[in-house]
């Protein structure tokens, strides 16, 4: 797996920031934020480039021979064409990073926040009926002025500058960068040591409001009950959740309420926390780099941080990880949601 953050390029930095509970919030310079109501970001340095970034993270990850193999790419849109309303515009760019990867061909995911997730469990849906044997997932997104005003407009950025998820005094996200590849195969298809096993994964609509999150939960719950089922798995074998935590009053009381009603009682002994508190959300992307960050703190035995807690909230009664801790995890679960009520959970283990 290959990523690309506010933090730079690779994992472990990521990690590293996710595992202290470090948030890469920073005031923008990458344009103007001056008229903006808030005026943080987890922006990398500088203006990356979103073609070379996405090759680089393809071409990072693919080492086989690549003739065969589909991209499945999410993004929120070819950044040339910001406002066209055209859907083959978008699908063009993906065949465009296909082929300078020398990928045959690829399919365009714009599903909002859970774009990225989608793409992987329909990889993982072919893999696992045969149908291929080996998918690269991707997914790009680059803060930028469009999508900065439309939050900033709608009151939904934070305007003290820090994403609180599941606290109280929370007051909404905060957009962030994210480029990032993997590599979906099916076992012992290149020979190579595999980082992760997705167990199970799940996909659920709730169709509730095109915006506001179900307040109990039932369509993420069913995405989780989902990807427990598909993986033979208990509840208590879940050993840490990377919420969605979009750090927003109504949909952290809402995939609190998610959580109970799938795991029950175990839902107050796992641990939790949003790593969108460290990197911020990253819209289509977002799913691919929390599904890197979940695999990547599987891997070292630590608990990514919850960053920007301030006390505790009635409504998210939650064993939330406040303070960088060490855990032997055999399994973990990452969930999404979106707008028009899209649900997705994935579940990822020790290989």
């Amino acid at each position: 797996m290959s990523v690309f953050s506010a933090f730079g390029a690779g994992v472990e930095p990521l990690l590293a920031a996710v595992s202290a509970g470090t948030p890469g919030f920073a005031p923008v310079e990458r344009f103007d934020v001056g008229t903006r109501r808030a005026k943080v970001a987890a922006a990398a340095p500088g203006s990356p480039d979103l073609v070379r970034e996405l090759v680089r993270a393809v071409d990072e990850v693919c080492d086989f021979e690549r003739d065969g193999t589909r991209l499945f790419l999410a993004l929120h849109g070819d950044p040339a064409l910001a406002r066209s309303p055209e859907t083959a515009r978008t699908d063009a760019f993906a065949q465009r990073i296909a082929a300078e990867c020398g990928l045959a061909g690829a399919r365009a995911y714009t599903s909002a926040c859970v774009a990225a997730s989608t793409a992987v469990a329909d990889a993982a849906a072919l893999i696992a009926h045969g149908r291929a044997d080996r998918v690269v997932v991707a997914a790009g997104y680059l803060v930028e002025p469009d999508q900065y005003a439309l939050f900033d407009a709608g009151r939904a950025l934070a305007a003290d500058g820090q994403v609180r998820p599941f606290s109280t005094g929370r007051g909404g996200l905060l957009l962030g960068d994210a480029v990032g590849a993997v590599v979906l195969e099916a076992a012992g298809t290149s020979g190579s040591e595999p980082l992760a096993r997705l167990a199970g994964w799940g996909r659920a609509g709730d169709a509730y409001h095109v915006c506001k999150p179900r307040p109990d939960g039932l369509g993420l719950a069913r995405a989780i009950t989902d990807a427990l089922d598909r993986a033979g798995l208990r509840p208590t074998d879940i050993g840490y959740v990377n919420a969605h935590g979009s750090g927003t009053k109504q949909s952290d009381a809402a995939e609190t309420a998610a959580l109970y009603a799938a795991l029950g009682d175990a839902a107050d002994k796992i641990p939790v926390s949003s790593t969108k508190s460290i990197h911020g959300q990253a819209l289509e992307a977002g799913a691919l780099l929390e599904l890197i960050v979940t695999i990547a703190a599987l891997r070292a035995g630590r608990l990514p941080v919850n960053a920007g807690f301030l006390g505790a909230d009635d409504d998210c009664r939650l064993d939330l990880v406040l303070e960088p801790a060490a855990a032997a995890l055999t399994h973990a679960l990452t969930l999404n949601v979106a707008f028009g009520g899209a649900n997705t959970a994935l579940l990822v283990g020790a290989p």
